[in-house]
């Protein structure tokens, strides 16, 4: 109930403040940050992280996939049903850990690449602060 309280209350201020600010101000703002997001420098790095994004996620689904396949295989094998339960229950450990390590290196990819750009970012703010001093 208290999450909901200050959302509602969040939510006047904001309009309270928006409209206070006026339609105009809300234009400058608007258009400054269009201007931000156009510039080569953002859209290169825009385009770099989608890049990065789609070639990080076409790991993860053959991974699964084997990873399926692993424990499928394992339960299908001839013996008891405790045996078959307990090779099945191992094979999906597994999978689950090369899962696990798939993901994370794309996590530690992802981080890497948002230094990259953040290291980018600030040296193109501060050459373009500084050319226009």
């Amino acid at each position: 109930m208290r999450g909901k309280a200050a959302l509602v209350v969040g939510l006047v201020a904001g309009y309270v403040l928006g409209a206070r600010a006026g339609r105009e101000r809300y234009e400058q703002i608007k258009a400054q940050a269009e201007k931000v997001w156009e510039q080569p420098v953002v859209q290169g790095q825009v385009e770099k992280v989608k890049a990065f994004g789609v070639s990080a996620l076409k790991s993860v689904p053959g991974v699964v996939w084997k990873g399926a396949k692993s424990v499928t295989g394992a339960a299908a094998q001839s013996g008891t049903a405790q045996e078959r339960a307990e090779r099945a229950a191992k094979a999906a450990k597994q999978s689950a850990s090369e899962v696990a390590d798939v993901v994370e290196d794309s996590v530690d990819d992802a981080k890497q690449a948002e230094k990259t750009a953040t290291t980018r970012a600030r040296a193109a703010k501060s050459g373009s602060t500084s050319s226009g001093s």
